[in-house]
């Protein structure tokens, strides 16, 4: 899934009508399985000036940062901190943990060729999914708009919270976003 997905659906999902910081958390949460590529990408592409292709056609498939890649998206690291999470009674944790997870279990089955490795550090298998959020061979002109409709739901959900003026506008601006790329993915990349 795209990242503005994430966020809005982690933050629906595990956030708390009422408590602002809990919302933050999950959306913290939910953008954390991701960060590592738009430091790693944007440090290639931005502060090293390394061609797109290169970054996206060698580096992203490196060993180095594959395994990058499978630490901050271990089901098994996510569990165990939304377990003892749970365990201590720590609810910023729980939402940031629970959203990282729901991250997790939307793009398992989203990745076709460009998965991670989600049972690190027990094992580096990578699961080729027949979908691809982004791939129109593998139907994302289908995914697409089921993406856009939950990220709308989330927002709504978000707005009808009345989180404040800060959430929900960023909640609009995700949403905003997150249609764009769909609509790129789908309708630009994909022809």
């Amino acid at each position: 899934m795209n990242t503005p997905a994430h966020l809005l659906i982690g933050a629906a999902v595990m956030g708390k009508k009422g408590n602002r910081a809990v919302i933050w958390a999950a959306m913290a949460g939910a953008l954390a399985p991701d960060l590592s590529l738009y430091l790693l990408a944007g440090g290639s592409l931005y502060l090293l000036g390394i061609s797109p292709r290169v970054v996206f056609d060698e580096l992203y498939f490196s060993d180095s940062w594959q395994t990058v890649f499978a630490v901050d998206n271990s089901f098994l690291l996510w569990g165990a901190m939304l377990a003892f999470a749970l365990w201590r009674q720590m609810p910023l944790v729980v939402a940031f943990a629970g959203a990282g997870l729901i991250h997790l279990c939307l793009d398992f089955p989203l990745h076709h060729d460009d998965g991670r490795a989600h049972f690190w550090p027990l094992s580096d298998w990578v699961y080729e999914s027949p979908y691809s959020y982004w791939d129109r061979g593998h139907g994302a002109h289908l995914i697409g708009p089921v993406e856009g409709a939950l990220s709308a739901a989330a927002a709504v959900r978000l707005w009808l919270w009345r989180p404040g003026l800060l959430i929900a506008t960023t909640a609009a601006i995700l949403l905003m976003a997150e249609l764009w790329i769909t609509w790129i993915w789908i309708f630009v990349f994909s022809q």
